[in-house]
């Protein structure tokens, strides 16, 4: 009969994610075959270790940076966009939650790191649409509209440009008052975002809480200026339901086309200076600066 700790460790290495777990020392108790595939590192090389002197050696920009970007707290069930270093000397980017270990009692017993190389996603980027048709109907959509718009990017240097928005009170909404209230929220906020918009401009649903707009801004500096206008824009929504009344803002990550950058990671700018934002509090307006680097706008 296999023991019931052995049946854990099958069951953790069968999974598709990468999962580490530091004891409440902080060392690292557990390193799964999937992280070990994705940094190249093996359990052997790591348990034992501080897994803050673990994160400094993978992730590029060092701890910090991962800490930074996967705050649970912050952005639950999200995870972000960090770079991992392999064990051979290349980077990949990965979709990183940190998770804080409690007992029943309460008491921090550990962290729970659990990542996975974006190659294992859909090709592009996209919000969480929580398995709803509609969501997914939009997001095929424009999935359609902007690799036909990046081609003729390609084709013809027509300047291009991608704005990924999410509500900043989705998530306490839908927990206080329930997704029949949140979805309602999200609506009323597209309705005012479009109101802005280009006459070029395509605006669609990218997730449960974020949209995703396609611009033709001639510059990034004209980009950023244009995603500070829908971030004043979407402070003028007010939502209510049932008696109460919500203030709406959004977070914004505004990345420009570059002609030698594929399509996925333009979107993982954009996500990622949407992340920024957030990280500034929100309601608020990230331009992307660079292929893997963002600046407050």
């Amino acid at each position: 009969m296999v023991d019931r700790t052995d049946l854990l460790d099958i069951v953790l290495d069968s999974l598709p994610e990468a999962i580490a777990f530091a004891d409440q020392d902080g060392r690292v108790q557990l390193w799964n075959h999937t992280a070990e595939v994705i940094t190249g590192h093996t359990r052997v090389d790591l348990v034992g270790q501080p897994i803050r002197a673990v994160l400094e050696k993978l992730v590029v920009g060092g701890a910090r940076q991962w800490v930074k970007a996967t705050d649970a707290e912050t952005f639950p069930g999200r995870g972000s966009l960090v770079r991992v270093r392999h064990r051979l000397g290349h980077d990949l980017p990965v979709l990183a939650r940190v998770l804080p270990l409690r007992d029943p009692l309460g008491a921090h017993i550990g962290t729970a790191a659990i990542f996975h190389a974006t190659e294992n996603l859909d090709a592009l980027p996209r919000g969480d649409c929580g398995a709803r048709e509609n969501i997914e109907a939009s997001q095929s959509d424009l999935q359609d509209r902007l690799e036909t718009e990046y081609e003729d990017f390609l084709q013809g240097s027509v300047p291009f440009g991608v704005l990924w928005i999410t509500v900043d009170q989705a998530h306490a909404l839908r927990k206080t008052h329930g997704g029949q209230a949140c979805e309602a929220m999200v609506e009323k906020m597209q309705r005012t975002l479009m109101q802005g918009l280009r006459p070029t401009e395509q605006m669609g649903r990218w997730g449960e809480d974020d949209f995703l707009v396609l611009s033709h801004e001639r510059t990034a500096e004209t980009l950023a200026s244009h995603a500070q206008l829908l971030v004043g824009l979407a402070r003028t929504t007010e939502f209510r339901w049932w008696g109460d009344r919500v203030s709406l803002t959004v977070s914004l990550g505004a990345a420009q086309a570059d002609l030698h950058e594929p399509l996925p990671d333009l979107l993982e700018r954009a996500q990622a200076a949407m992340l920024a934002s957030i990280h500034e509090g929100g309601n608020h307006g990230t331009l992307a600066s660079g292929r893997n680097t963002c600046s407050p706008s």
